[in-house]
Formats: structure tokens, C-alpha cells, sequence
């Protein structure tokens, strides 16, 4: 860690961080990095000091901080050890202060300057080379059964996974496969993905155009502009720009978008990309998301701007998360069978299209199973206004390498009833 430099009245406040518990030479510590990629760096905090991140709310200077480790948690450290520990935090850009502001000031102009947004996973979760890529995805393709029953042309919508592709392949190959046609029709989409870092209720919009290794799909701007303008003028005025940045590193929506061009054979539509934050207010207390202005506004801006268009919706979410990879118990047979029923139940919700009711499914349990694709899920629910869809696909995937963790991931396609199909066709970007 680096020498000190703050001044001992500082009030360290730590940002929204990923914190991975690691062992590192036999002892157990903390793997700190920044969810926005604003620094290459990483802070990794032996465990026994893990209570000082709790404390960094920026109500404590070096000398509080270290009379409440002590106090609160018997941890006995100096001055100099916690001076080091706020150092290296600032250096890796994980405090809410002024040198976190500037670098993503600088970060988000550079974002929007550039000529679109680029792949963030691209070679990790699919090739980044055009040619690899349409032969990875005609495999994966290739791999799952013909459809016995496939999307009408006129259908409306789909949930797609934003699992990676080596995991969640087959439900991606199956919902995308199923939805060729409705997705080949379309001229315009909204899609919807969960926003990992969004605070609570968040909608964060973008007018970058969002690239893929085949082709870029443009950003429909004037939409774009149109929901912006109508939740502005809320009482409580939301700033759908304020997180943009979130997009540069977010990997829902490319994830749903790589699979809508190849679906396309490489020919782009415009889209609306829209990132949901997180819906704790709505499931772990009394708030009902049908309340906020703000989906309302974003909903009845999106039918009113594509009338007349061929317009579809797309939810990029995954369902739940279990086990030690995500703070959890491990997960045995019973807790499969209890995580697949709860799943069932939820997809019963989407498939009747019932907005209200799907949520209510995931506020009984307080999100027991921390289902992060409610956001994207709820509101594409809301914007298809009532119509119904099929589960073509479901699947338990494993989130650990001792198979006690897992996610759980679907595919749906809405709108107009399955027609019997022979060999499915496709047309694949070359």
C-alpha cells in the first residue's frame, strides 16, 4: 500500500465496490475493485480489517475509525495501518471523493466521445473475432433441438439470459432461435438490462450506439430524447444520463444484442437500450414499483413513440442466484428443488404477463434468492401491457466450481401464439 497522504480530518466514504472474499497464501482476505473500471488497481484487505469498510461512511476521521474497530470489533490496529488502507482505497478510486469524481468525469467524456460503445466482454464471454463468433453461435445453435413451436413474426418481445454464453448457451440458442422470425421483423427495440451497480429504481439511458464484433446496432436517439425529456419533467425530476458511465461496463444489454444482430444475420435496427437498477425498495418493503412515476413514464413514452412501428421488447435477466459464490448456504438437492419451484412460480406470473403478480411473487420471499433480473423483467412486463408469453427454455447453471452455487436462467417469447415449424431457418451475419 502506498504512504499516506490525507489529512487526519479526512472522512473517508467508500463507494458501491465489489468485494470478493479470497485466500491469499492461507489466510482469508478481501478482493476489492471497482465496479466501473475507473482504476487497473485492486485493493486486497486481510480479513481481520474487513470492519473498516463498514465504518468508511464518511462520518468517521483515522482516529474514530480506529477507536470503532476497536470498540465494535476488537480489532486492534494503528493509526498508520488505517492511513494506508484509506491511501490505497483512494489510489484504486474506491472512495466517494473529489478524485473519484474527476476520474469519471473523465471516463464518461471519453465514453460519449467515442464512435459507439464497445463490447466489454467480447473474448470472454463469446470471440471477439467476426468469423468466430457467427460459427460459435450457429454451434450453439446447431446444438439445441428444432423448435416444435417458434415465435410468430408478429410476436412482441422476449427474455433472454445475461448469464455468459459458456454457461446459459443452450436457453440463449433455444429463446433466440425461437424468436428468428419476431426478431427479423422488427424495426425498432427496446432493450431492457439489469443494471449490476444501479441504485435502487434507477433508469439510466445512453444515446451511444452499442458495437458487436459483427456490426453495431444504433442507438435510437430521438426515443432516447423523448424519454428523457418525460421524466425530467417529473416533480422529482430523474436524470436518466446520470449514470450513463454504467453502460460502458455493463454487460446485460450487449449480451442480448449480439444475439439480436446474428438473429438479424447482421442487419441492424435501431434500439433503445435502458439499463434497471436494482428493485430493493419494491421487494423488501411496502413500495409498489406500479406507483413510480418514472416506469410509467418511460413505458408510455416507448408505445407512444413506436406506434405504428414494428416494435418489440426485449428483457435481459437472469432469475436467481444462490449458494457461497453469492453470500449464501450451499445449495443441496432440497435447495435446488425449493429454488426451481420458486422459479415456476415467477415464470407462470411472466407467461400470463401479469406485471403485479410476478412481483408480488418475489416481495413475499424478500428475494430470497436474490433474483436479479426482476428490474428488466417487471418493466418489459409493463410496456407489453398484459400480453402473454411461453418458457421455451430453463436451466440451472453453476455459479462455483464445487456445485454449490447456482443461477438459475429462461428464455420467454411473447406476443402472437407459436406456429408448428419444420427445420428452423436462419440467416447469420457474416
Amino acid at each position: 500500500m502506498s504512504e499516506s497522504t490525507l489529512k487526519p480530518q479526512a472522512l473517508p466514504k467508500l463507494r458501491a465496490v465489489d468485494a470478493t472474499p479470497i485466500v491469499q497464501s492461507g489466510r482469508p482476505a478481501v478482493l476489492l475493485r471497482d465496479p466501473l473500471r475507473l482504476s487497473t488497481k485492486n485493493v486486497l484487505l486481510p480479513q481481520p480489517l474487513a470492519p473498516l469498510l463498514i465504518l468508511c461512511d464518511g462520518t468517521r476521521d483515522t482516529d474514530a475509525l480506529r477507536a470503532s474497530l476497536m470498540v465494535r470489533y476488537g480489532v486492534r490496529v494503528s493509526i498508520q495501518v488505517i492511513e494506508q488502507v484509506i491511501s490505497a482505497l483512494d489510489d484504486a478510486c474506491l472512495l466517494a471523493n473529489e478524485h473519484f469524481e474527476h476520474a469519471r468525469r473523465q471516463a464518461l467524456d471519453a465514453y460519449r466521445e467515442a464512435p459507439h460503445r464497445r463490447p466489454v466482454v467480447a473474448g470472454l464471454s463469446y470471440p471477439d473475432e467476426p468469423r468466430a463468433l457467427v460459427e460459435y453461435l450457429d454451434a450453439l445453435l446447431d446444438g439445441v433441438d428444432d423448435a416444435d413451436v417458434v415465435a410468430d413474426p408478429m410476436g412482441q418481445g422476449l427474455i433472454s439470459p445475461h448469464i455468459d454464453y459458456q454457461r446459459g448457451g443452450q436457453v440463449y440458442a433455444r429463446v433466440w432461435g425461437r424468436a428468428a422470425e419476431l426478431v427479423r421483423s422488427a424495426d425498432v427495440a427496446l432493450v431492457l438490462g439489469t443494471d449490476h451497480a444501479g441504485d435502487g429504481g434507477t433508469l439510466t439511458l445512453t444515446r451511444q450506439s452499442y458495437a458487436t464484433p459483427v456490426g453495431v446496432l444504433e442507438t435510437d436517439r430521438g426515443i432516447v430524447d423523448r424519454i428523457a425529456q418525460a421524466l425530467g419533467e417529473l416533480p422529482d425530476a430523474c436524470d436518466v444520463f446520470r449514470d450513463e458511465l454504467h453502460h460502458s461496463v455493463e454487460h446485460s444489454i450487449e449480451l442480448a444484442l449480439v444475439w439480436l444482430l446474428h438473429m438479424r444475420g447482421g442487419k441492424s435496427c435501431p434500439v433503445v437500450p435502458v439499463l434497471c437498477g436494482s428493485f430493493a425498495p419494491y421487494v423488501s418493503g411496502e413500495q409498489d414499483p406500479a406507483e413510480d412515476p418514472r416506469i410509467e413514464r418511460l413505458v408510455e413514452t416507448w408505445r407512444h413513440s413506436t406506434a405504428g412501428r414494428r416494435a418489440i421488447v426485449i428483457a435481459a435477466g437472469d432469475l436467481a442466484h444462490v449458494g457461497p459464490a453469492f453470500q449464501g448456504q450451499p445449495s443441496d438437492a432440497m435447495g435446488r428443488a425449493r429454488v426451481r419451484a420458486a422459479d415456476m412460480e415467477m415464470i407462470a406470473h411472466i407467461e400470463a404477463g401479469d406485471a403485479r403478480a410476478f412481483h408480488l411473487s418475489v416481495r413475499r420471499s424478500r428475494d430470497k434468492y436474490n433474483v436479479c433480473g426482476v428490474p428488466p423483467i417487471y418493466i418489459a412486463l409493463r410496456a407489453l401491457n398484459g400480453v402473454g408469453g411461453h418458457c421455451v427454455a430453463y436451466d440451472m447453471c453453476p455459479a462455483d466450481s464445487k456445485g454449490t452455487s447456482l443461477v438459475s436462467v429462461c428464455g420467454v417469447i411473447f406476443g402472437a401464439d407459436g406456429v408448428e415449424t419444420g427445420k428452423r431457418t436462419r440467416t447469420s451475419a457474416q
